[in-house]
């Protein structure tokens, strides 16, 4: 037998850390962004380890576009400003993480939460201090990010919420030094287009 050849689009995406890259790996196993795209999730184990990470994935020619996701955390953002700025530098173009940087500020948590109820606001990526808003729209107890804890968290993850979080996503603001904002609305519809002129768009900026 032929083995299937995929011909569509490869793209990266090099997460943060644990939450960032579970939440990830559940949403691509949903099918909901569309197969013409292939996915492939990096851990990059913390923030400062991102610029490597991310040089190391766009030099290999493995893949047709490479993203980053990131918390921004509380101001002054600056490992989130450190990352934009290494991205930019690689790259020699000023405005470069523009397009390639999907943030949350303050956390990724508030666009998980999204699954579950609208109007959701946080003012710090502080596990403890977030544990109890967590606990109220999963049941999760003393929410720390654990292994178990994250695959009970991600579990609760399906289809259906995860539109309903696409709905509640368009009432947020997109900006990265406003609280409670996130661009991944651009990403999402990105992932769930069947035109991919856009990786070409994007890197033609980058190069």
């Amino acid at each position: 037998m032929i083995p299937d050849i995929f011909t569509g689009k490869r793209i990266c995406i090099i997460c943060e850390g644990s939450e960032e890259y579970d939440y990830l790996n559940r949403i691509t196993s949903l099918d909901v962004w569309n197969e013409i795209y292939r996915f492939s999730l990096e851990n990059a184990d913390g923030n400062g380890n991102i610029p490597a990470r991310y040089q190391d994935k766009y030099q290999n020619n493995s893949y047709d576009i490479v993203f980053v996701i990131c918390d921004t955390d509380r101001k002054p953002y600056e490992q989130y400003n450190d990352i934009k700025r290494k991205i930019n530098e690689f790259h020699g173009i000023d405005n470069a993480s523009n397009e390639i940087v999907i943030f949350s500020n303050p956390c990724t948590m508030l666009v998980i939460l999204l699954h579950f109820a609208e109007g959701i606001r946080m003012t710090t990526q502080n596990k403890r201090k977030n544990a109890p808003l967590i606990e109220s729209l999963t049941g999760i107890r003393n929410y720390s990010a654990k292994k178990e804890q994250r695959k009970k968290l991600f579990s609760l993850i399906s289809r259906e919420n995860y539109f309903l979080m696409v709905k509640r996503l368009r009432r947020l603001q997109k900006i990265d030094t406003v609280e409670n904002s996130t661009n991944l609305e651009r990403y999402i519809n990105y992932f769930e287009s069947s035109d991919d002129k856009w990786i070409d768009d994007i890197n033609n900026m980058l190069s």
